[in-house]
């Protein structure tokens, strides 16, 4: 927005490297566990409402309130991060989201079943923050959106397994059997963070911050909040993941199903499509807006027009039942829902000192959960009020969108302002440093 380059390094910043490459990946790792769990029920929405004996939503809730409880963890988890640092809050994490794939694996009903996800989801959310936290720790600040990008890449492809893998494995062994036996990656990535995983690089230790209790937390998030770059950040993310979220997590294998006709094999490559899309597009918008930060909202907004125009396409196509290649088209325009909401983070990085980075992230993180899980919430209640009437049920996308875009037209130019003034106080800062 500022400028058309990419941000200069700044006077302590971290060396980067292989071993910077090495640390991070295990972080990235716990992240790619973390997403495989988190998307499993998208492969498992059919089965798991016969498992259960429940409708359009009953099945929602389930990931309505692994989202809810995610949502609402961001701010205490940027807390933690900023508090207790990355490595000990990612092992909670993945203890956590191992026990509860595991306790879903053999819930014997709906309720404990409910329960399980709901502690997977606190344990996920701990786990993209602290890998955010984790490239700002070990690599130069010029490098932040492309490492935010690959991150992102890492969650899609942890996605990529669960349609691919654990959908074959949910229909060759069984429920029980898929879900138990994927529990276990999260028992490996534990205890590669524990014994490999490092905080900070030697020599770049952060400031120790006093111990102020709820004095730090209210100034952290107050102060985090104040910066409009962390709103701006907050609202592209709601307005750009959500749709992508949505159709992956719970809603697209049945739409294409019920709706559409496929087999389930076939929605399952639609599903893969998405993934694969955004995989790809997430390197190449890592890229540009690593070297053109002036391209950000052009490419946020864009993705969000792309996006608009294509479920309308799709849900006005006379008859109900779209053709295969209009069904290619949105999913590929659907994968870059992900990678587009990774800019929102590129917002609220620079706007924020690094003591705050957390904070900052889990602000902007519960942007694209909140309207993932309102939107899933809609759908399902749309689905049983009109009788399984998806074109009207999808229709809820186009209110949040409208409502994320007014958002955005109304902070991007505070934001642009302030961060200028950043930029031009960090410069004059760099030009007094003694050699």
């Amino acid at each position: 927005m500022s400028s058309s380059s990419s941000p200069a390094s700044l006077p302590g910043d971290p060396p980067g490297g292989r071993r910077a490459v090495a640390v991070w990946s295990i972080g990235v790792a716990v992240y790619f566990v973390a997403v495989i769990f988190r998307t499993s029920l998208g492969v498992a929405g059919l089965d798991a409402a016969d498992r259960f004996h429940v409708g359009a939503s009953a099945l929602s809730t389930f990931s309505i309130l692994q989202l809810l409880v995610y949502a609402g963890m961001q701010i205490p988890v940027g807390l933690l991060v900023d508090r207790l640092g990355t490595k000990k809050v990612l092992a909670i994490g993945a203890v956590l989201f191992t026990a509860g794939q595991l306790g879903f694996a053999f819930s014997p009903s709906y309720g404990t079943a409910l329960a399980s996800r709901a502690l997977l989801g606190c344990g996920d959310a701990m786990t993209f923050i602290s890998v955010l936290r984790l490239g700002t720790r070990w690599f130069p600040a010029r490098r932040g959106p492309l490492v935010a990008q690959l991150a992102g890449l890492a969650g899609m492809a942890g996605n990529l397994v669960s349609t691919l893998v654990l959908a074959r494995l949910l229909h060759g062994v069984g429920w029980t059997a898929a879900f138990a036996g994927s529990a276990l990656a999260g028992a490996v990535v534990l205890v590669l963070l524990v014994l490999f995983l490092k905080d900070h690089p030697e020599g770049h230790e952060p400031e120790p911050l006093p111990h102020l209790g709820a004095a730090y937390v209210r100034r952290q998030i107050a102060a985090a909040w104040r910066e409009p770059g962390t709103r701006l950040g907050l609202w592209v993310h709601f307005t750009t993941q959500f749709p992508a979220m949505v159709f992956l997590l719970l809603w697209g294998l049945p739409f294409l199903v019920e709706a559409q006709g496929l087999s389930r094999a076939d929605a399952g490559e639609l599903l893969t499509l998405v993934v694969v899309s955004n995989m790809a597009v997430g390197l190449v918008y890592g890229q540009i807006v690593a070297r053109h930060h002036a391209a950000r909202l052009p490419l946020a907004l864009g993705t969000v027009a792309a996006t608009s125009v294509m479920w309308a396409v799709t849900l006005a196509y006379p008859g109900g039942r779209v053709p295969m290649w209009l069904l290619v088209v949105l999913c590929l325009v659907l994968g870059a829902c992900g990678p587009a909401s990774m800019i929102g983070f590129d917002f609220a990085r620079p706007a924020n000192p690094a003591e705050r980075q957390g904070t900052a992230s889990g602000i902007t993180n519960m942007g694209g959960f909140v309207a993932s899980m309102t939107t899933l919430f809609a759908i399902g209640v749309l689905l049983d009020a009109t009788g399984d009437d998806y074109r009207i049920a999808f229709s809820a996308v186009f209110v949040l969108q409208a409502l994320g875009v007014s958002q955005i037209l109304r902070l991007r130019k505070r934001a642009a302002r302030r961060e200028r003034e950043r930029l031009v106080a960090s410069r004059v800062e760099t030009v007094h440093v003694p050699a």
